[in-house]
């Protein structure tokens, strides 16, 4: 592995200071802070992409990030339900339930029923 001088990495990456992972670190060492996070954030086009090839398999977390993504913020989520606002009314409806971490397929693929309409207009 490579590593870059605290100065270079600052001009490499057009950021002036680099905040670091713990202030202890010396300004030789710039370990992984701005490279490394980027990889580990999933876009909503990839987070899309994912629900298509397996609705079974999708986080709570993520297919809420798209929802917001599309939808905006949700409209309730005192109960069980996160609701989200549709510029139609009837189906496809955009509720979605968290099911111990997981969404549940139904819902996944409503929502991508409900983004096909949404981006068909």
């Amino acid at each position: 592995m490579h590593l870059i001088q605290g100065a270079d990495v600052r001009t490499a990456l057009g950021v002036p200071h680099l905040r670091r992972a713990t202030p202890r670190l010396s300004d030789d060492l710039v370990l992984w802070y701005c490279p490394r996070y980027h990889h580990w954030v999933t876009s909503v086009e990839k987070i899309v992409s994912g629900m298509r090839d397996n609705p079974k398999n999708v986080r709570y977390e993520n297919l809420n990030k798209v929802c917001e993504h599309y939808f905006g913020p949700p409209r309730t989520t005192g109960g069980s339900h996160a609701v989200f606002k549709t510029p139609w009314p009837g189906d496809p409806r955009v509720n979605i339930q968290n099911d111990k971490g997981r969404a549940k397929p139904y819902q996944v693929r409503q929502v991508l029923s409900a983004i096909d309409k949404k981006e068909a207009r």
